[in-house]
């Protein structure tokens, strides 16, 4: 039987959670299997989580850790429009490459074991919320900025959700096999969807044009 520091085991039980659910899904997980992928005794999961719900809600913390530093390096960005496509890259880059966290950070179930996870969640969020709130402020007056958040944040969570990047039979199930993100990089779709989403939300001008829309971004 593997030996662990104390502080160590929390951590390697958390990634054997991570493996089963890339390999078998949340259903798949207890704590008895994921003590026996640890290599430790079946009580020791309990021990430090409590139980199924505290151990997800720990991998969900865990995922929200490390998507909020990927949200964070986005705050530099000045301009509101290139702020809102950089979270959202970001986003979408998370999810592609941590799967099986994405799979039960978003889960009420899961979140409402755990204050922490919930507001981490809420924080998240808040960074959207913030982006558009400087693009209301200085380019489009009377921008309802939480319904914007909303329908940014929803474009790229269900992108994430539905193309193929954490749940296949989902895609399948919805959209179909047909219709996929072909060779373009998810993050480079939720680009483009995004800077749509942001043109229309940009006033119009006297002549009927659109103000000054969004432009390529800066990477």
């Amino acid at each position: 039987m593997a030996s662990y520091h104390h502080g160590d085991l929390p951590n390697a039980l958390r990634a054997a959670t991570v493996d089963v659910i890339g390999e078998v899904g949340l259903a798949g997980v207890s704590l008895r299997e994921v003590a026996r992928r640890a290599g430790v005794s079946h009580a020791a999961p309990a021990h430090h989580f409590g139980d199924r719900a505290g151990l997800l809600a720990s991998v969900a913390s865990e995922g929200f850790a490390m998507l909020s530093a990927s949200l964070d390096a986005c705050a530099a960005r000045t301009d509101p429009i290139e702020r809102v496509v950089a979270l959202g890259r970001a986003y979408v880059r998370f999810a592609v490459d941590h799967p099986a966290h994405t799979a039960v950070m978003w889960r009420a179930e899961v979140v409402a074991v755990d204050g922490a996870a919930a507001s981490a969640g809420a924080d998240a969020f808040g960074h959207v919320v913030a982006a558009m709130e400087a693009l209301a402020g200085s380019r489009a007056p009377g921008l309802d900025t939480y319904e914007a958040a909303m329908a940014a944040w929803l474009l790229v969570h269900g992108l994430a959700q539905v193309h193929d990047l954490v749940d296949p039979a989902l895609s399948a199930a919805t959209i179909g096999r047909d219709h996929t993100l072909g060779h373009a990089a998810p993050e480079d779709v939720a680009e483009r969807m995004l800077r749509q989403l942001l043109d229309g939300l940009l006033p119009v001008d006297r002549d009927g044009a659109a103000g000054p829309g969004p432009r390529s971004a800066s990477r």
